[in-house]
Formats: structure tokens, sequence, C-alpha cells
């Protein structure tokens, strides 16, 4: 095996940051109508930097490691620094090619930060 089919294994089975914040500066959710992914996240931020963040939610490995993987990246950045991460950052963190379907599943968790810390960091619409 491959160490990016390990790495998406390994986050899937042992999901960081895998819990709800309460309470958070941040929290929303979202759903994958195509294969019903559902990812809650929740943040807490402190001048302007995000200290905790929590993930929930149920879905496929794709979706699991990919929001665990984002994650762990995100503490200690500021929401400027967030708002920053791209769909190709994402997709090298999976590392392995994906169908547009699964494309939709390894992206789930860079939406819910982006919609959700839209308000929070006054991101304009097309930075989402």
């Amino acid at each position: 095996m491959d160490f990016y089919a390990e790495n998406i294994l390994d986050h899937f089975k042992n999901r960081r940051n895998w819990r709800v914040l309460d309470p958070a500066d941040v929290d929303h959710e979202e759903n994958n109508p195509l294969c019903g992914d559902h990812l809650r996240l929740t943040l807490r931020v402190k001048d302007d930097v995000i200290t905790d963040v929590g993930w929930a939610g149920d879905g496929c490995a794709i979706c699991m490691a990919s929001a665990s993987m984002l994650g762990e990246e995100l503490v200690g950045k500021t929401l400027e620094e967030a708002k920053h991460i791209t769909k190709e950052h994402v997709m090298e963190n999976i590392g392995v090619p994906l169908g547009a379907v699964r494309v939709k599943c390894a992206l789930l968790s860079l939406k819910v930060l982006k919609v959700g810390a839209y308000g929070l960091a006054g991101w304009r619409d097309e930075e989402k």
C-alpha cells in the first residue's frame, strides 16, 4: 500500500480533532448530496487565530480523512491564512487521483470551513 492510501486510512480510523466544541465561535455543517457525506465544523477563534478545531459527521473514508487532515492544519493559523487554503492543497494532502464524485467528498471539509468562517472573517463570496 502506498503512503497516501495508508495516510487516508490512518486519518479515517484515527480521526484527529473528532469532537464538537461547545462553546464555539464557528459552528457550521454541510452535506454532500451526491453521496450522503455530512460534516460539522466547530472552531474557537481568539484574536483572529484559530485556537481549537472540532469535527463531527459521517461519510466515506476520503471525506473523513480530508476533514481530519485539514483540522490538524488549522490550529494556530489566522483566519486570513485559513482563507488561502486551496482546493489544490486539499487534493495534494489526499495524494491519490480521485474521480469527480470523490473529489466532492475530499473537498467537503474545505467547503464547511470556508462557508462556516465566512461571516466571522468577512470573506468575500468569490473566495468561499
